[in-house]
């Protein structure tokens, strides 16, 4: 299904004054041949506006009010005949109908969440079937806005198996009005839910944090992917593999980003102590890299400067004491010898 502009032109408001004169005409005639006053009327201009008065009405349903960034798809009975786009106020077919299966379906995101109960990323409206007669015209409406699906958070496993949660928010708009409503049942629910299968095949490529010998792109060799240090990287793709399954729905997808990053809670606490453990593993190598360059300067000095000769056991407790002093968690309590240093 392609869509089609219709050239239908921004007559309507013609129409309504149209329809309103003849209205006007029509009861005054019909109004004065009852009261007996003669016009010179003919029984068929009287029968002629009788029926106007009972069927006039039916040219107020073309008309068709739409503001910027909004389009009406039309269907008379049941074959499209084309898509309204563009403000203005117009008239169509009378017997056209606009057609909107997603209408009653809003997203998770501003501009379009009602009070109806939340399920992943969709809310739906409480309202039954029977009152979709009298839903009003602004619902048949599609929004060409760019638009933003705060996608539920997912618990996935990634590369390693590590249960991990993640929140996606995806900038999406229509740009094909046809393929939106013919080519899928309900264009808004099928988003929420490729946008859940795009996450979940693109997570499961990456570790949390970057590990050895994993290969996220695919080409063999072992890279430094992950999900916390590749956010960009990671959204890019799911953006791509979200776009090639929503192009038959007509949407496009304008940009993606991470919301929410987090180890799962059963796995938190442990993946928590093991990151602490990494960090005072790193503190320590840097203290004790440290403490031997300046164990290594401070024999160089002595030596250079000749203050003092030590032999290699008095250098081993030398070389003992500084690097207890250095790397040690409390100051160091001097002692102050008062004999021969043998």
């Amino acid at each position: 299904m392609k869509e089609k502009i219709t050239g239908t032109k921004k007559n309507g408001m013609f129409v309504l004054l149209l329809t309103i004169l003849l209205y006007a005409a029509t009861i005054f005639y019909c109004g004065a041949s009852i009261a007996g006053l003669d016009f010179g009327g003919n029984p068929v201009i009287l029968t002629i506006s009788i029926l106007w008065i009972a069927l006039g009405w039916i040219l107020l349903c073309g008309l068709k009010v739409l503001k910027p960034q909004e389009a009406l798809v039309l269907t008379l009975f049941g074959k499209y005949v084309g898509t309204l786009k563009g403000e203005g106020f117009y008239f169509v077919n009378p017997f056209c109908t606009s057609v909107n299966p997603a209408a009653k379906t809003k997203l998770g995101q501003s501009a379009d969440v009602d009070g109806g109960s939340r399920k992943g990323g969709l809310t739906f409206s409480l309202n039954n079937e029977s009152a979709s007669a009298n839903m009003d015209l602004s619902s048949k409406k599609i929004s060409l806005k760019v638009m933003t699906l705060n996608n539920a958070r997912q618990k996935i496993n990634d590369c390693l198996g590590n249960p991990v949660e993640i929140g996606i928010a995806v900038m999406w708009k229509v740009t094909d009005t046809a393929k939106a409503v013919f080519n899928v049942d309900n264009y808004k629910e099928y988003l929420s839910l490729q946008c859940d299968s795009a996450v979940r095949d693109i997570v499961r490529i990456y570790p949390y944090d970057v590990a050895p010998n994993v290969d996220t792109t695919g080409d063999g060799q072992a890279d430094d992917g992950s999900l916390r240090g590749s956010s960009e990287i990671v959204v890019q793709r799911i953006k791509e593999h979200l776009q090639e399954k929503v192009a038959d729905a007509g949407l496009e997808i304008i940009e993606a980003r991470i919301t929410y990053l987090a180890y799962a809670p059963e796995i938190a606490a442990v993946m928590l102590q093991r990151q602490q453990a990494s960090a005072v593993i790193d503190a320590r190598k840097m203290i004790v890299d440290g403490a031997v360059g300046m164990v290594e300067m401070a024999l160089e000095h002595l030596n250079e400067s000749q203050i003092v000769e030590l032999d290699e056991e008095r250098k081993a407790a030398m070389v003992s004491n500084l690097l207890v002093v250095l790397c040690g968690h409390h100051e160091a309590q001097p002692i102050v010898n008062t004999g021969s240093l043998y």
